[in-house]
């Protein structure tokens, strides 16, 4: 992305922001005009085909999605569960086939048959309430489990807000660089998906001269089956929030970015209330203080692209420009948003942040593993007895996940897909002898990521879920590269074909083609894709090999 488009649009500041623009010029009609595609561009001094080539790449921007009132989710566990076909039939009956559009996901995995209509989600609804729901549009209040095991850092209530900020008067009463120090010394490594240290982030911005950084909370990371993020958010919005201010404090931030899922709009919501809140009872704007640290939010609600994930393409889309992914180096660390300095660390790092400032980071990096440090939330989906959000000590046994906190399954399940559809894809066999880390993970030949479990029933064609990944990437790739643009549709194709025909796989072509996927593609969408691919591969191929052709013996 050319350097003097992020200066152009950064001209007049975050606050007034093109990406934001664009949306509200989107929300009567779907999508915005030409007309006013035109007079954005000539306000912010780029080219006309830079605003519409944004506005036309997400889901809830595009022209062929103007007027869509229902969205269905089309997210790996809804697949999983077969609940979305009779979901559609049901809608159908209340409004036109023309206005019913897709989401992937909406962070409803504990129960499924989740949709979205007029900018509200919904899940497991009768029939008769659905009729209910396009008499009176009533909103629904999303409930799940909540539990911990071990150290409950994050689903411990943050309390009354007056007390709980007190936490700022200890950061004030730090330098910038102990503060700092304190993190880094807790090895907190980022829950996101890679489990990169936040420290190494942070000081590598702290240590960048600029006149203006920024804090960046990536709540747009949207992988099927994962729905802490969205916990967080909506439960624990304060601990979110004071860890970005803690993170400012430390590299010399003065601004805090919430860049938050359009399929997420009760987040949205609750966010903007509770920083309102820290303003209504004087914890914002902070005190005149010594090291004259002041800190503001800027909420952005995202409009549906899963690649926003990725941090380079999430920075290119707060700008207002399409969202691809960038090369790096230099990194967002050095030059970001604006080509300013900027962190970027999802919902769950950023929450962890205010205990390991009340507590030391050496406390903090007492608990999990010597690696991985921590807790982790875990999110199970609607094929266990007890669905939903629990928080566990790194390295605690899957199977105390799975049976003593899960309750187990409701039905023979062979596979769970963790992590995310980049995540590894695990038998449940060999989940059994896990623990949850990161280490255990990796030398398994699988990827914690996110830590969402979705689980793949016994009759479940695995083909079929293999497809729906390559389907899931190619339609969600922001198509920089050609591997991850091109690849991903081959995959699908090639698939899709073998299911309908008998039509077999080339063995030899199918693993090039996963080759060139992971050391071609710019980003983890591609890069990550073949993982799952291969553990589905090794650990299942008496069900998939009538799908390829016979392997060759020499």
């Amino acid at each position: 992305m050319s350097k003097n488009i992020s200066f152009l649009t950064g001209r007049k500041g975050l606050e007034t922001n093109l990406f934001d623009l664009l949306g509200k010029e989107s929300l009567e009609t779907g999508t915005p005009s030409k007309e006013n595609l035109k007079k954005l561009a000539d306000e912010f001094l780029i080219g006309a085909a830079n605003t519409y080539g944004s506005a036309t790449f997400y889901d809830f921007m595009k022209p062929e999605n103007k007027g869509k009132e229902v969205y269905i989710c089309n997210g790996s566990v809804c697949l999983c569960a077969g609940t979305q076909d009779k979901l559609h039939q049901d809608l159908t009956e209340y409004i036109d086939e023309s206005k019913i559009g897709h989401m992937t996901c909406l962070g409803r995995c504990h129960e499924n048959s989740a949709f979205n209509y007029k900018g509200n989600n919904y899940s497991n609804l009768s029939k008769a309430e659905i009729k209910e729901l396009f008499a009176t549009q009533f909103k629904q209040k999303d409930k799940y489990k909540v539990a911990s095991s071990g150290n409950p850092i994050l689903t411990s209530p943050t309390g009354k807000n007056q007390s709980y900020y007190q936490l700022l008067d200890k950061m004030l009463g730090m330098d910038p660089k102990e503060v700092l120090e304190e993190i880094k010394s807790s090895q907190l490594k980022g829950r996101g998906g890679a489990g990169f240290p936040m420290g190494i982030k942070l000081d590598t911005a702290a240590n960048t001269k600029a006149k203006t950084k920024f804090i960046i909370c990536n709540a747009d990371e949207g992988d099927p089956g994962a729905y802490t993020d969205r916990y967080i958010m909506e439960e624990r919005p304060h601990s979110l929030l004071l860890g970005m201010i803690v993170a400012g404090y430390a590299v010399g931030a003065k601004w805090g970015v919430l860049y938050i899922r359009g399929e997420y709009p009760e987040s949205v919501v609750i966010i903007e209330k509770a920083i309102a809140e820290l303003y209504e009872e004087g914890i914002l704007p902070l005190a005149s203080n010594k090291h004259d640290f002041s800190f503001q939010f800027k909420v952005i609600k995202a409009q549906g692209a899963y690649i926003c994930g990725e941090e380079t393409a999430l920075i290119s889309s707060i700008e207002g420009q399409r969202p691809e992914v960038r090369i790096r180096p230099p990194f967002p660390a050095v030059e970001g948003l604006f080509n300013m300095p900027t962190i970027v660390n999802n919902v769950e790092t950023l929450a962890n942040v205010p205990f390991i400032l009340k507590n030391g980071g050496n406390h903090y990096k007492g608990i999990g593993t010597s690696y991985s440090t921590g807790t982790k939330l875990v999110s199970l989906d609607s094929f266990f007895n007890r669905p939903g959000i629990y928080e566990v000590d790194m390295g605690t046994p899957m199977r105390t996940i799975i049976d003593d906190l899960g309750g187990g399954f409701k039905q023979a399940i062979k596979a769970i897909h963790i992590g995310g559809p980049l995540g590894g894809l695990v038998p449940i066999e060999k989940a059994y002898e896990m623990n949850l880390d990161y280490e255990t993970f990796k030398n398994n030949g699988f990827l914690l990521g996110h830590a969402s479990f979705v689980s793949i029933p016994q009759e479940f064609p695995l083909v079929k879920y293999l497809q729906h990944l390559f389907e899931f990437t190619s339609f969600e790739s922001c198509g920089k590269c050609f591997p991850c643009r091109l690849g991903s549709k081959r995959g699908s194709e090639m698939l899709q074909k073998s299911m309908n025909s008998d039509y077999k796989i080339d063995r030899e072509l199918f693993n090039d083609l996963l080759d060139t996927l992971e050391q071609g593609s710019l980003c983890a969408l591609g890069g990550g894709l073949p993982l799952p691919v291969r553990n589905a591969l090794q650990y299942f191929d008496a069900e998939l090999s009538q799908y390829f052709e016979a392997k060759v013996i020499y």
